[in-house]
C-alpha cells in the first residue's frame, strides 16, 4: 500500500500491554477504599464481574459503535479464551473492523484535528482519531464478498451462524488469528449476534450479493429466539455492556421476550455492568439506568446491588476493568453456547408449549 503522510504514526494492534510490573489490582484496591465518583463505580464493576465468574453466570459482552478499531480486541480475545465471555452482541461495524486485523490490514493512530478534505484526497477515512486507508476497506469488502458467495446453508440462518462461518473462513486464511474476535469466538464456540446486520459494511456487502441472487438469507428473528433461549436455559445471567445502542437493548430485551411475550417468568437478569457516556435524562436507551430496567423486568430487583453504571469513555474504563479481571487469573470452563443453540431453542419451545 502507498504510504501516506497521514499514516506515519504507529499502527494499531489488538495486543495486550506488556507491563508485568504494573499492578492493576493495587490500583483497584485504592478505588475500592475510596469508593468515590466513577473510580468507585469502576471498583464495583470489577467486583460484579468477579461475582458473575464465581457464580458461573452466563456472561454476555455487548459492543456498541466502532470499538474494535481502538485495538480493544486483544482484551476480549483473552477473556473469551479464559471462559469469561459466553456470547457477544455487537454492532456490525465492530465485526467489520475486526476483519481488518485478521487480514493484517493497516489501522493507524491519527489526529482528530486534521483537515478531512486532505484525508479525502489521500483516500483515508477517519474514525475520530483513527485513520484507515481506503484500501483497508476495499480489501475487507473483497474478502467478505468472496467467502460469502460460497456460503449456501440451504436455509435461513441467524447472524451467529453467519459470523461463525466468517470466523472459520478467517481462521483458515489469516496469519494474525490472535488479533481477531471473530476467529477467537469461532475457535471457542462463542456465538456473536448483530441486531442490525444491514447497518454496517458487512451488511452492505451481503446486500450486494443478494441483488446478484446469492442464496444466503439472514433472519434476525432467529437471533431474538436464540438469545432468549440462552437466557432461559441459564441459571444466572449478566452482561458487560460497552456503550449502549442496539446491542444493549437486544441483550436486555431477552427478559421481556420471555416474561411479556412468552409468559415465562425469569425475574430479570442477575448482573449488569455498563460503561457509558450517555446520561439518563435524555430518555435514550443508551443512558437508561438499571433501576429503570427493573420496571421492564429486565433486571432483578435485588437487595444487594448487582448492577453498576460507570460514566466514562469505554476506551478508558474497559481496559482497566479487563486488566483487573485478567490480572486475577480468573478462568472457567467454556460454555460453548454456539454448539448448544438448537438444544436451547428446543427447551424454550417445550416450555412455551406447556
Amino acid at each position: 500500500m502507498k504510504k501516506s503522510r497521514f499514516l506515519q504514526k504507529t499502527r494499531i494492534y489488538p495486543e495486550l500491554p506488556r507491563q508485568p510490573n504494573t499492578s492493576v489490582i493495587d490500583l483497584f484496591k485504592y478505588y475500592t477504599y475510596s469508593g468515590a465518583y466513577n473510580g468507585g463505580r469502576l471498583a464495583e464493576a470489577c467486583q460484579i464481574y468477579e461475582k458473575m465468574i464465581e457464580e458461573d453466570a452466563t456472561i454476555c459482552l455487548t459492543l456498541s459503535g466502532a470499538l474494535t478499531p481502538t485495538g480493544l480486541g486483544g482484551f476480549i480475545n483473552q477473556l473469551i479464551k479464559n471462559g469469561l465471555i459466553d456470547f457477544i452482541i455487537s454492532t456490525g461495524a465492530n465485526l467489520y473492523h475486526d476483519v481488518h486485523f485478521a487480514l493484517d490490514l493497516p489501522v493507524h493512530q491519527g489526529d482528530f484535528r486534521v483537515n478531512d478534505v486532505d484525508l479525502l484526497k489521500e483516500k483515508i477515512v477517519r474514525i475520530y482519531d483513527i485513520f484507515l486507508p481506503e484500501e483497508t476497506l476495499l480489501k475487507t469488502d473483497e474478502f467478505v464478498q468472496k467467502v460469502s458467495k460460497d456460503f449456501s446453508p440451504g436455509e435461513t440462518v441467524s447472524t451467529a451462524c453467519f459470523h461463525r462461518f466468517l470466523g472459520d473462513e478467517l481462521t483458515a486464511k489469516v496469519t494474525k488469528s490472535d488479533y481477531s474476535i471473530l476467529v477467537t469466538a469461532a475457535k471457542h464456540d462463542v456465538p456473536i449476534y448483530t441486531p442490525s446486520p444491514g447497518d454496517s459494511s458487512i451488511g452492505m456487502n451481503l446486500a450486494l450479493l443478494k441483488m446478484l441472487n446469492n442464496e444466503l438469507v439472514i433472519d434476525t428473528d432467529l437471533d431474538t429466539l436464540e438469545t432468549a433461549a440462552i437466557v432461559f436455559d441459564s441459571k444466572k445471567t449478566g452482561a458487560v455492556e460497552l456503550g449502549g445502542g442496539a446491542p444493549k437493548n437486544f441483550y436486555m430485551q431477552a427478559q421481556p421476550m420471555l416474561s411479556q411475550i412468552m409468559n415465562i417468568e425469569k425475574g430479570g437478569h442477575d448482573y449488569f455492568i455498563q460503561i457509558t457516556s450517555d446520561a439518563p435524562h435524555w430518555g435514550g436507551l443508551s443512558g437508561a439506568t438499571p433501576s429503570e430496567a427493573i420496571s421492564w423486568k429486565k433486571i432483578k430487583p435485588n437487595d444487594v446491588k448487582n448492577d453498576v453504571v460507570v460514566y466514562c469513555d469505554v476506551s478508558i474504563a474497559a481496559p482497566l476493568i479487563f486488566s483487573y479481571i485478567l490480572s486475577k487469573k480468573h478462568k472457567r470452563n467454556l460454555k460453548r453456547l454456539y454448539t448448544k443453540r438448537e438444544e436451547h431453542l428446543e427447551n424454550l419451545k417445550d416450555r412455551y408449549n406447556k
